[in-house]
């Protein structure tokens, strides 16, 4: 199984050149460095440990930055493990690319979705409501606590509380896109959590791996310089056939003349 950890940044849509939309999630992937590796001889299952998003030391306590250190890098603020199938393939205080996931494959993504603050029963729970008029005054209460025999409330009744910020894994998202020097990533669909919200991307554990990836309408944009040299360059290729044509009508006269005499 392969993972990286990114920052979810935001959506837009990107077309295919068959005339489609495809709503995609824009995620940047900073360098992933490998800060631990863990082997089924020595811990019972192969794993490796990422870290991303550099902390100052004077804000990491001794043992994250003693942790750090065995890797050879600076502490950092967001560790995740994975388990893989194979660790030599892994070296300690390597990093990770955005260029770990191909185009076409297929991933789960893992987030912390938005918090909502205090909800009702409605929100919460999709409950319906009461009557609104005719004398009623039950509206928006979650109705009977339960039976009188226990002197309790069930456990299961739904009620009032928090509602949001729960781990959330989407299933299935292809990969659209995989830019390295910009270091970001384009996810088909959407993605739990606000923007600028830690996100893990790992190879789906169900379906197919790999779809064949769609062909995108890319947009290169032109600078100035290029406009010019091109002009240039259409400059020369006239100015060329031009002394070309002049050179064939000359050699024309001369043979013209030559015949005559």
């Amino acid at each position: 199984m392969k993972g990286i950890l990114g920052r979810k940044v935001g959506m837009t849509e990107k077309f295919t050149k068959d005339g489609r939309v495809v709503p995609v999630t824009v995620i940047k992937v900073e360098d992933n460095v490998i800060t631990q590796i863990k082997t089924k001889e020595k811990d019972g299952y192969n794993a490796i440990q990422l870290a991303t998003v550099d902390k100052k030391e004077k804000h990491s306590t001794k043992a994250e930055i003693g942790h750090a250190k065995k890797a050879g890098v600076t502490p950092k603020r967001f560790l995740k493990e994975i388990r893989v199938e194979d660790v030599s393939t892994y070296e300690l205080g390597s990093a990770l690319k955005a260029d770990t996931f191909e185009i076409g494959e297929k991933v789960d993504v893992t987030g912390t979705s938005k918090g909502k603050g205090f909800t009702g029963v409605i929100r919460r729970n999709n409950q319906s409501r009461g009557p609104e008029t005719h004398g009623s005054r039950y509206h928006r209460r979650p109705g009977s606590m339960g039976t009188m025999r226990p002197m309790r409330v069930l456990k299961g009744k739904i009620l009032a509380g928090h509602m949001g910020v729960e781990t959330v894994t989407i299933q299935n998202l292809e990969i659209i896109d995989v830019n390295v020097e910009d270091n970001y990533i384009l996810v088909s669909g959407n993605v739990p959590g606000p923007k600028n919200s830690l996100v893990l991307i790992k190879s789906t554990v169900k379906g197919l791996k790999k779809v064949n990836p769609k062909d995108l309408v890319r947009y290169e944009t032109e600078t100035v310089v290029d406009e010019v040299v091109e002009q240039e360059e259409e400059k020369v290729e006239e100015v060329s056939t031009s002394s070309e044509e002049v050179e064939e009508t000359e050699e024309t006269k001369e043979i013209e003349e030559t015949t005559e005499a």
